[in-house]
């Protein structure tokens, strides 16, 4: 078995697209449009054959509270850079870039070296080796 693909709700899909793209290589797929449903979705694939469904519908809400606060739902998504010199510099670049960085490059308890960012509309992001 394996996950095929994970799925979040966003309200500006080319923003998020292209954050991902440019920081973790995405490949951005056509835009899928469901008039009836007033839903739309790109998915961007990755060179390890995982794929992020970037998703929007007018209706949803996206208020969560404060975004550098836990909250029951998507608790983060982990891309996997390849080594801790990566997760180093990219960390550094996003932050140079504005991106807020709430947890900085550290191992952490259960062995794992990452840092946590928040993509442009407030989702964490882990990255790790």
């Amino acid at each position: 078995m394996k996950i095929e693909h994970v799925a979040i709700w966003v309200k500006d899909i080319e923003k998020v697209c292209e954050f991902y793209r440019k920081y973790f290589g995405g490949v951005v797929q056509p835009l899928y449009h469901n008039p009836t449903k007033q839903f739309t979705s790109r998915f961007v694939t990755f060179e390890s054959g995982a794929r992020l469904e970037v998703m929007h519908r007018p209706d949803i809400c996206l208020t969560t509270g404060n975004a550098n606060e836990e909250h029951l739902g998507f608790a983060h998504l982990s891309l996997s850079v390849g080594s801790k010199e990566e997760v180093d510099h990219l960390t550094q670049q996003m932050s140079n870039d504005g991106i807020q960085v709430v947890g900085e490059p550290r191992t952490t308890g259960d062995g794992y070296y990452e840092s946590v960012i928040l993509d442009p509309e407030g989702n964490r992001v882990e990255i790790t080796i």
